[in-house]
């Protein structure tokens, strides 16, 4: 698989834990790229909203509501009062918007969370602590979410990578 297909393909965290999203139910993809997790679940039948600063580069995203939005530049949070079934977010950290990300969750719904942790500048970008999470760091982000898994390591000598599935609400939660 060239490097062209991982980009495009979606994260096999994310495909793994798919199903236990609400049939039918609304999803967020934050900071989504090209758009490969939204396709990942309009394909499975999800309305879904694309964000990103730069939507026109998400050309997997046909048939998403696609929102252009900066996230970082202190602007209002772009979905107000919006809850979602699914949140999905990969290769992205912005610390202050996990009060609204976590905000967006319905009762019962599913975060899907993975990115870059310290450790990574060894393997390449990011390497500005600012865009690594620490150690731990996104379950205590996660704090009152039920986690169904965890990842916190190095990912094939080539990342260092976090990765969450939680649901908003207390537990037990379904195992995929």
């Amino acid at each position: 698989m060239g490097m062209d297909a991982c980009k495009i393909e979606p994260s096999p965290w994310i495909t793994r834990f798919a199903s236990l999203a609400r049939p039918g139910g609304a999803v967020l993809d934050l900071a989504c790229g090209g758009g490969r997790h939204s396709r990942l679940f309009l394909e499975r039948g999800h309305p879904v909203t694309a964000v990103d600063r730069d939507v026109a580069q998400a050309a997997l995203a046909v048939g998403a509501e696609r929102i252009a939005a900066d996230l970082e530049d202190g602007s209002p949070w772009p979905l107000p009062n919006r809850r979602f079934a699914v949140v999905v977010v990969t290769n992205y950290l912005w610390r202050p918007l996990f009060p609204a990300l976590l905000g967006s969750l319905e009762e019962g719904g599913l975060l899907l969370y993975e990115t870059f942790a310290l450790g990574n500048e060894v393997f390449g970008r990011p390497r500005n602590p600012d865009h690594l999470l620490e150690r731990g760091e996104l379950l205590r982000l996660c704090t009152g979410l039920t986690v169904v898994a965890f990842e916190d390591g190095i990912e094939a000598g080539r990342k260092v990578v976090q990765r969450l599935c939680a649901i908003n609400g207390p537990g037990p939660a379904p195992l995929p």
